[in-house]
């Protein structure tokens, strides 16, 4: 039973060494990506942080970057945590085969007493020879061969156990300068996450002197976005009714068919395009607020959603700098700001890309230097603002991941920031909830 209780022990904690060894590769795997958009949101600071008017910019990154770094020192502190368990666990291993080979050492240092007592040939034969019976010589030749094999066996045993100890202990030596190096890790992340909480302190206090200034220039700018989704929403409102239009079309023309098949005629194509007409405009109008789905953009719908929280970013790497909805400015507290999508900060340069696969539906000029894209998925439209040029036109089919334009990099500010916006029919969706990891 005692065997049984211990070989149980080995298992259940082989179990658990195995799996806190899995976690600890995801936690790895997850530092690893952490560690990736920190240096992304250090690339974007060096960026923007030398123009004077990009101090609110350089406020919202710095934030997403102590962000960062918080949940950086909370992984590392999993990781130690998981490697504390994983020495505990070695460390009885180590305690529990040291016992054993204490047993071991003590028992086969008897028998090697014993063995020197009765080493001679002469006695070993006497001890034959003195048998009463040859059955019980026998037993004896057969006793001896298992002492000798026994001995053996134990001083195999010591040996297996000896080299399972020096295993142990290279594990536990090996973990222990692991926790030192974690240890360190976390250390230099905190100076740092508190030199970056100083720095946004000193930032705060620079931009509250131009508050009034700021809420300005914010007031103004969420004038500007509001007109802007206004035309979007209009485009957006013909898209819906254009297509609602063609389906209703297409419908009337089978119907206009099987009319004329059940009257015998024989009608031209016009014939039937003006009878088609005639049953459009009789029954109820076009709907321009929801879309009615073919088979074909039903199932695009359909996989449009289906992705969910999977799309890529529209962008190649960027953070967000404002978030989706109402919510107070990141500074300036008092004062609320409104956003139809999400923006995203990126490096000067880059590319705006299609989410999913799809028809561009619009391009929209939304200032004398700037462009927006409205791509329809289905029943869906992603819309990307900002853009300085654009690679597609309307009636395009895309695919995911195509580049669609170049974001605009402001010359006032130094930001290169794109909109972008997700719809359900003329109903906006929080893009957070669609995007992969955002």
């Amino acid at each position: 039973m005692p065997k049984f209780l211990l070989s149980l022990i080995f298992i259940c904690l082989t179990s658990i060494m195995w799996s806190q060894s899995t976690q600890q590769e995801k936690l790895e795997e997850r530092k690893a990506q952490i560690q990736k958009e920190i240096r992304e949101n250090e690339a974007l600071l060096q960026s923007v942080s030398k123009k004077e008017k990009s101090a609110v910019t350089v406020f919202t990154i710095q934030t997403k970057k102590i962000k960062l770094k918080e949940t950086l020192i909370n992984t590392t502190e999993k990781q130690t945590k998981l490697l504390n368990n994983d020495m505990y666990i070695n460390q009885v291993q180590i305690n529990k085969l040291k016992g054993q080979l204490d047993v071991l050492k003590e028992d086969y240092s008897r028998m090697i007493v014993k063995s020197y007592k009765s080493r001679s040939e002469q006695s070993r034969a006497m001890f034959i020879l003195s048998s009463n019976n040859f059955l019980q010589a026998y037993k004896r030749v057969q006793y001896m061969k298992q002492y000798t094999n026994y001995r053996k066996l134990q001083g195999e045993e010591i040996k297996s156990k000896t080299s399972q100890l020096i295993v142990y202990n290279g594990k536990l030596n090996v973990q222990k300068t692991a926790k030192q190096k974690l240890v360190e890790e976390n250390e230099k992340e905190r100076l740092s996450l508190l030199k970056e909480k100083q720095e946004q302190e000193k930032l705060v206090k620079t931009i509250k002197k131009d508050k009034n200034k700021i809420a300005g220039e914010i007031k103004k700018k969420q004038q500007e976005s509001r007109a802007i989704d206004k035309q979007i929403d209009r485009l957006i409102r013909e898209a819906i009714a254009e297509a609602n239009r063609k389906a209703a079309m297409e419908r009337a023309m089978e119907k206009a068919k099987a009319m004329a098949k059940a009257a015998s005629k024989v009608e031209s194509n016009e014939e039937l395009k003006t009878r088609a007409k005639a049953i459009v405009s009789s029954e109820a109008s076009v709907s321009s607020s929801k879309i009615e789905l073919t088979a074909e953009s039903k199932i695009l719908a359909d996989n449009f959603k289906a992705n969910r929280g999977k799309l890529p970013w529209p962008v190649e790497r960027g953070v967000v700098s404002s978030a989706y909805g109402d919510h107070p400015h990141p500074v300036i507290s008092t004062l609320m700001v409104h956003n139809s999508g999400v923006d995203i900060t990126t490096d000067q340069g880059a590319s705006a890309r299609a989410v999913f696969g799809g028809v561009v539906t619009s391009v929209l000029v939304t200032s004398p230097i700037t462009k927006a894209v409205v791509i329809q998925h289905g029943d869906y439209f992603t819309v990307y603002q900002n853009l300085s040029s654009v690679s597609v036109s309307k009636g395009d089919k895309v695919s995911i991941k195509q580049n669609i334009g170049k974001i605009r990099t402001s010359g006032d500010s130094g930001k290169t920031i794109m909109k972008f916006i997700i719809m359900q029919n003329t109903i906006y969706n929080n893009p957070a909830s669609w995007l992969f990891n955002m």
